[in-house]
């Protein structure tokens, strides 16, 4: 018996029954004489399917919503009454069959967090009194070590104590090229151990990982709408009871009751309804499985309108990770070592990204720098000012040492010089006197320009660099990416009116940055983007779009992922609308029966769902130039700028 209740409540048990009885009531027809055992057949078929959807069309009624159960079940019912059995038998089988099949196909748009979750891992073994345990995963607790063995999946996000190995992150990053991990890498829970043996301390457990994140971001964005979605969630409120009305009209008018009904099942607006849903459930897990996060509905379709984006510099273009490359003295009485070592004690306590080559450089070299600055100002967008050992010390930029009013003629070309070659040219004084000049280069990434490209062609009319850098480093830079625009010496509120400035030149602004000193221009911008967002919880929540795995090439794959599911919700619209129209057609010169009506109805609703489940297809980029012709752009873009100058 409990086998058959769990039959019974099986996706294809009502449509298997259903269909049965009209089988039976065919045969029934044709082999007996009688009419009655095969019209009570096909009642019986009508009132098995019927009923799941007439108890449907009941609950939404009694929470105020009128639906197209409610549609389907007029329909049915009047057939009965007026003694069309298997019009109403036809009617709620093909609604079953139609239902059945959508469950299933959007089941498989789903598929993303469903593989998600399947990656979620159940058990963990840790060291506890120097003995191994396998406990469940939801009860390691943070600091507890962590061992990972070769095909076992990683129970929580922490760090590499000890061991080397390769994990396999596609379920957090989409990067299907299992990453080697070493002591002191991050590692996430969900991947998958393809190599190796991994301590690893415990950092975030249990729903403080960033897979738990992942899961909850993408089940809040499947279910968030879109614009569209919500005009057609209001349009279809007032659509089907104006069905419901134009049937009853035109029964009442012709004397007609068939042709009211067929009106009822040929006005379901099935197709119409589901046709942006399912597109943006199949879109968002499609960026799921490619490691891009998106907030939601509304944002996918922002994003499918992005025509200006505008990129941060230091970090985003570049590696974020500058080196000491120069450093200049100007004064007979000073050596680099002692600039160095100056600049470096100075730098200390500041948090720019400039001070950290600054002060590994002094390190590397063995120079002390021990003594900590009494006092630290900073100075956002221009340097420091700090007290060392009762001397003033200001390390910064040109305009800095303005405000200041020490005369800084003698760096001047020394800076240009830098500047040009595209070092990042910092200036140290003290007590009012120029001493020398640093110069920090960052190096940009392989793969900047070809995104560029990329965005370009996806439709992106302007990209625009932003940078708190001079003129001169900035140029150099974007002559090797290639952006439209450059805008230098910038503070963070400069970026938050560019952004302002584009959005009210017509533009749709996508801000790409790293959420400190570009939070206010994130927030302004259309959509803010968030870069290499794996380690970061907040990004993953916060971001308009989170770019799991730090790789540029992933921006403008996010855009075209929202061109082409915007696209195809477009394409299920059109659909839908001209289903409507044709069987409104059918109606009116004859032809469409109540039975063929749903028929055509529910392919409408399947076609609709498996044109969404393309989306689910991994799209295949080609590069838009080769390797040697990068390279050449490079050189010509150096040249331009050495020209230039």
């Amino acid at each position: 018996m409990k086998n058959v209740h769990q039959w019974l409540h099986r996706r294809w048990a009502v449509p298997v029954i259903s269909g049965i009885l009209i089988l039976a009531s065919a045969a029934t027809a044709k082999l007996g004489d009688a009419q009655w055992p095969a019209d009570l057949l096909m009642t019986a078929a009508a009132a098995v399917a019927g009923v799941p959807i007439v108890m449907k069309a009941v609950r939404a009624l009694m929470a105020r919503v009128i639906g197209i159960d409610l549609l389907v079940s007029i329909a049915a019912i009047g057939a009965v009454i007026i003694g069309e059995y298997w019009e109403a038998a036809a009617v709620t089988f093909l609604f079953a069959i139609g239902g059945a099949l959508e469950n299933a196909t959007l089941n498989k748009t789903r598929s993303a967090l469903a593989e998600l979750v399947a990656v979620a891992p159940d058990t963990a073994v840790v060291l506890r009194d120097g003995q191994q345990k396998e406990i469940p995963a939801a009860e390691v607790e943070l600091g507890e070590t962590v061992l990972v063995k070769n095909g076992a999946k990683v129970p929580v996000d922490g760090v590499v104590l000890g061991g080397s190995g390769a994990l396999d992150e596609a379920s957090i990053t989409g990067e299907s090229i299992p990453v080697e991990k070493t002591i002191g890498d991050n590692v996430f829970a969900g991947t998958i151990a393809t190599g190796g043996f991994l301590q690893v301390k415990a950092t975030g457990v249990g729903a403080d990982t960033t897979l738990a994140r992942i899961i909850h971001r993408v089940e809040e964005a499947q279910d968030a709408k879109a614009r569209t979605q919500q005009f057609m969630d209001r349009f279809a409120k007032w659509y089907t009871p104006a069905i419901i009305v134009l049937a009853l009209g035109v029964g009442l008018i012709t004397q007609d009751v068939v042709l009211g009904l067929t009106l009822l099942v040929i006005g379901c607006p099935g197709a119409l309804v589901i046709s942006i849903p399912v597109s943006i459930v199949a879109g968002i897990g499609r960026g799921a499985r490619d490691g891009i996060l998106i907030k939601g509905g509304e944002y996918l379709e922002t994003s499918a309108k992005i025509s200006a984006v505008a990129l941060d510099k230091t970090g985003t273009l570049t590696e974020g990770r500058p080196v000491l490359t120069d450093v200049v003295v100007l004064r007979d009485d000073m050596d680099a070592a002692g600039i160095l070592t100056m600049a470096a004690r100075a730098e200390a306590g500041s948090e720019h990204p400039l001070a950290r080559p600054i002060v590994e450089a002094a390190a590397e070299k063995g120079l002390d720098i021990s003594g900590m600055p009494s006092q630290t100002e900073p100075v956002p967008g221009k340097g420091i000012i700090t007290e060392l050992a009762g001397h003033r010390v200001i390390v910064g930029n040109l305009r800095l040492l303005a405000e200041e009013g020490i005369d800084a003629a003698s760096a001047t070309s020394v800076v240009d010089e830098l500047a040009s070659a595209g070092k990042t040219p910092v200036i140290i004084a003290c007590d009012g006197e120029v001493l020398g000049v640093l110069a920090v280069a960052d190096k940009v990434r392989d793969d900047a320009a070809e995104m560029v490209r990329r965005l370009h062609a996806n439709g992106v009319r302007k990209v625009v660099m932003l940078t708190g850098d001079n003129q001169r480093v900035a140029a150099a830079v974007a002559a090797q990416v290639g952006v439209d625009e450059v805008r230098a010496s910038l503070l963070p509120e400069d970026k938050l009116d560019i952004v302002i400035e584009l959005q009210r030149a017509g533009h749709v602004v996508a801000m790409v940055g790293d959420g400190v000193n570009d939070a206010p221009a994130l927030a302004a911008a259309d959509i803010g983007v968030a870069m290499g967002a794996a380690g970061t919880g907040v990004a993953i929540e916060t971001a308009d779009i989170a770019l799991m795995k730090d790789d540029l090439l992933k921006l403008p794959q996010a855009v075209r992922l929202a061109r082409r599911t915007v696209a195809n919700m477009r394409q299920n619209i059109v659909i839908a609308l001209v289903t409507v129209a044709a069987l409104l057609a059918g109606v009116l010169f004859g032809g469409v029966t109540m039975a063929i009506g749903m028929l055509v109805h529910e392919a409408s609703v399947l076609f609709v769902i498996i044109n969404a489940m393309r989306l689910l297809r991994p799209e295949k980029i080609r590069a838009t130039t080769t390797a040697p012709q990068q390279a050449s752009a490079r050189s010509a873009g150096r040249e331009l700028v050495e020209s230039a100058h």
